[in-house]
């Protein structure tokens, strides 16, 4: 019998796209890969996927696992073929456990939808990228995609218990507990989140939940200059108040937004940070106090702290204007998400300003501050050969950078197809050969997500 006749045996009806018009539709993600698959799956589960691994096994077809296809390094891009399976209608459960401050989801449910679904008991899961109304629980764990709370709540990595996953053998794995403690053999759990599909596909999770804040307060602060900004985030991450989301914009980000709407911002403002702090309601304003006071300082022009909920919205105006200021001047721009220690965070952004002006491309800089992941944008033309013949050497200089502060390559966005062939500069050849065989150990045919994450001279 023939794949397509298996696969059909499986996946009824529209839960099978195999018309290239209609597979289309799932061949590209939020970055600029796109390629062809020869069918799309929809699974609703655990056994539709058991059997999918196996038909790809048995005729040696890549499998790559998606949500919504928000992600920003081509991970869920078939770029060598086979079959996407789309989890975006696995939706079984979304149990909220508020005694044991629990959540048992399915991969299709999205942030958003959980994020409701834990309030209504008092409760949230602590990371919320950006695309939170969009992206799904699975695609969040398959990128360790965090966000601004990840500042003071952590990753999805720190707020998982554990998973149900079918590996690249066919077999279901449970990782973790329902527990906070358990030293029971090694973090499957851990190792999962962040593999981008590449180890196991992802069927259901046991999420740790926290509990909602009574209050919360909203601060702005104006600097004069980028690297005033830069050393005020390291004065208000030293000391005992940890805010609950710490956003930076630079010089050029604030200009980009001010021609796209008005800010209402002081002509000589260089930099801003988006800062806010949140506790018990008896607290609130003695905490928010202690942050205004780290962030004033050599270069503060403003601080400002929200009152109202018209305040905090006229705050949050101008970092909600930034993306859509973006998608207007730059629609290609090229975004990495390094990360740094946030006491170099001052030296890595002397150091992109000096790579702007040596290979004469655009760089803004803004991003969540508070555990130094900074989103480096190169504003280039894709269409200018001038520009595109700049860029790339660019991008290489920018990594040597944060490698050089002791920083990494990717803070949420994950590697995918787009840095893989930069990461055995932050890794080396040990961790780059257990790597490997670990991937071998799960997905000994190399079906899943092949070519992923590792770098051509590592790829099984």
């Amino acid at each position: 019998m023939s794949a397509k006749k298996r696969l059909r045996a499986v996946f009824a009806g529209k839960d099978l796209l195999t018309d290239a018009a209609d597979c289309w539709t799932y061949g590209y993600d939020n970055s600029r890969q796109q390629a062809l698959p020869q069918a799309v799956c929809f699974a609703h589960d655990v056994d539709q996927i058991v059997e999918l691994v196996r038909i790809c096994r048995e005729f040696h077809l890549p499998l790559v696992t998606r949500g919504r296809g928000t992600g920003t390094t081509g991970a869920t891009v078939p770029l060598r073929g086979g079959i996407v399976l789309s989890m975006e209608r696995y939706r079984n459960r979304l149990d909220i456990d508020p005694a044991n401050r629990l959540a048992h989801v399915s991969p299709g449910f999205t942030n958003q939808e959980l994020q409701l679904a834990a309030a209504k008991h008092g409760f949230f899961w602590p990371p919320d990228p950006t695309s939170a109304a969009v992206s799904t629980i699975g695609g969040n764990l398959a990128y360790n995609s965090a966000g601004p709370r990840a500042v003071k709540y952590g990753t999805p990595r720190d707020n998982t218990l554990g998973l149900r996953a079918v590996t690249g053998t066919a077999e279901r794995l449970k990782t973790g507990s329902a527990t906070t403690k358990g030293v029971v053999g090694y973090d499957l759990t851990r190792l999962l989140i962040g593999s981008e599909g590449t180890l196991a596909i992802i069927t259901e999770a046991t999420l740790k939940l926290t509990p909602l804040a009574e209050s919360k307060r909203t601060l702005q602060a104006v600097y004069r200059d980028i690297h005033s900004a830069a050393q005020a985030v390291s004065r208000i991450m030293a000391q005992p108040a940890t805010p609950c989301a710490l956003e930076f914009m630079d010089g050029t980000a604030i200009e980009m937004v001010r021609s796209f709407s008005d800010l209402g911002l002081a002509a000589d403002a260089g930099a801003l940070l988006m800062i806010e702090v949140d506790g018990p309601a008896a607290g609130i304003d003695a905490l928010a106090a202690q942050v205004s006071a780290a962030a004033d300082g050599d270069g503060c022009l403003q601080v400002d702290v929200a009152t109202t909920d018209e305040d905090v919205a006229r705050l949050w105006r101008t970092r909600k204007a930034l993306s859509p200021a973006l998608r207007n001047v730059a629609p290609k721009k090229i975004n990495e998400d390094v990360v740094v220690p946030v006491s170099r965070i001052p030296e890595l952004i002397g150091g992109l300003e000096a790579l702007s002006k040596k290979f004469a491309v655009t760089i803004v800089n803004f991003g969540h501050a508070g555990n130094g992941n900074i989103h480096v944008n190169l504003l280039v033309d894709p269409d200018d050969a001038a520009q595109m013949a700049a860029a790339g050497p660019c991008l290489d200089a920018v990594f040597d950078l944060v490698l050089s502060l002791d920083g990494s390559l990717s803070g949420e966005h994950g590697i995918g197809w787009v840095k893989r062939d930069f990461v055995d500069r932050e890794l080396d050849a040990t961790s780059l050969h257990l790597m490997t065989a670990i991937k071998r150990q799960f997905d000994p045919d190399n079906i899943l997500n092949p070519g992923v994450g590792f770098p051509q001279s590592a790829d099984s």
